[in-house]
């Protein structure tokens, strides 16, 4: 077969074992987005308390998977007067707790690397947090919060800042029910999907080529399966380091820590790739509009010691468990389409996709869509003076 078609092949197999997935977990992402107001978000996050970063993570969790967005509209908390620390953790948690990435994960990897992923999330915010305390000034978040109030515009600002929330008198199954509530989800739903939609490709893209291209002798040298005790160690370190330099962030990173896996990186290696999807250059470089080149190099630091150390600590607490998988079996299949289960809840969830399709065009989406990527008018720096820091 032809390298280029294998490679294509690959990445439209992975995509087809996961699309009713992805359609579910937005899905569910847009239900909860649609009941939770972020007006209020600011509130919630006045400190850096084990309480406060508990609801950031909460908070998180109920947010878009999207990095841009998550990182957008952390900024946006912060400028609002949250505290650096809980807006960071919020950050985290939307990119490394929500639903659909749980979901993508159990089909691609299987159940344990998602409890994995859900037990090591918390760990890696507090270990940040812990290092925020130690090494973090009063004129670090002064001169972050000086840039962040410049306004500098990186990726999906005006993603970020929608809120179509339904948080009215009623139950929340009633607000789901209602008509705003229904017009609401499509939104959360189309537009959470048109906000990741190139670093799902992207990285089905990359894991299809890796996959069909570098053989499993280079993967097995390079993540040191030769040397067992070593390898553990390893994986963690580098994992984050391969996800910098894949650019491929979101929910698009668990195809290509899927060929990780069967390569042979290490348990806690894939568990690290995954959680460094906001260490990558190009969050990196918003990092530095939003808040300075300083505090962009102390971010990448204090992020990659946690998200190594937290990995690190999940792949020994899972041996000891004996959770970790015995094969490396992740689903990378060779493309085809038949009348099985997977077929089956594609064409379910497609059906629902397109419902909410036209629900999110019948009702002003189309618009909105063109404002994703703009700066909206009360996050400019005008709009706000902020007279302390946290």
């Amino acid at each position: 077969m032809n390298p280029m078609v294998h490679a294509l092949s690959m990445a439209f197999a992975m995509f087809w074992e996961i699309l009713w997935a992805l359609i579910l977990g937005f899905g569910l992402s847009a239900i909860v987005q649609a009941v939770v107001g972020k007006e209020q978000m600011t509130k919630l996050l006045p400190d850096d308390s084990p309480k406060t970063l508990a609801i950031a993570c909460g908070l998180g969790a109920a947010s878009s998977s999207c990095s841009y967005a998550a990182v957008a509209l952390a900024r946006s908390l912060f400028r609002k007067g949250a505290n650096f620390t809980a807006a960071m953790a919020f950050m985290l948690a939307s990119t490394n707790l929500v639903a659909e990435l749980g979901i993508i994960m159990v089909i691609l990897l299987g159940w344990q690397f998602t409890l994995a992923e859900f037990a090591g999330a918390p760990l890696m915010v507090t270990i940040l947090a812990l290092l925020f305390r130690t090494f973090l000034t009063k004129h670090m978040i002064d001169e972050a919060r000086a840039q962040a109030d410049r306004g500098i515009a990186g990726r999906m600002e005006g993603h970020a800042a929608m809120d179509m929330s339904v948080t009215e008198d009623g139950s929340i199954w009633q607000r789901i029910r209602s008509a705003k509530g229904f017009t609401a989800i499509s939104h959360y739903f189309v537009m959470d999907w048109a906000a990741v939609w190139m670093d799902v490709a992207g990285g089905l893209l990359i894991a299809g080529a890796l996959s069909a291209w570098v053989p499993a002798s280079w993967w097995n040298r390079f993540f040191l399966t030769g040397h067992p005790q070593l390898a553990k160690w390893w994986g963690p370190l580098v994992g984050p380091l391969v996800a910098v330099l894949s650019f491929v962030c979101s929910v698009g990173n668990v195809p290509l820590a899927a060929v990780l896996w069967n390569g042979g990186s290490s348990f806690g290696g894939v568990i690290a790739f995954i959680y460094a999807d906001l260490i990558v250059i190009p969050v990196l470089n918003i990092y530095r509009k939003y808040y300075g080149a300083k505090m962009m190099v102390f971010l990448f630091v204090t992020m990659y010691v946690s998200m190594s150390a937290a990995a690190l600590v999940i792949e020994f607490l899972f041996q000891a468990l004996g959770l970790v998988p015995r094969g490396r079996h992740a689903r990378i299949v060779e493309a085809s389409i038949s009348m099985n289960y997977t077929t089956v809840l594609n064409i379910i969830f497609l059906a629902i996709a397109v419902v909410l399709l036209w629900r999110f065009f019948a009702t002003g989406g189309a618009k909105m869509l063109r404002m994703m990527n703009r700066m909206p008018e009360q996050l400019r720096p005008a709009a706000h003076a902020h007279a302390h820091a946290h």
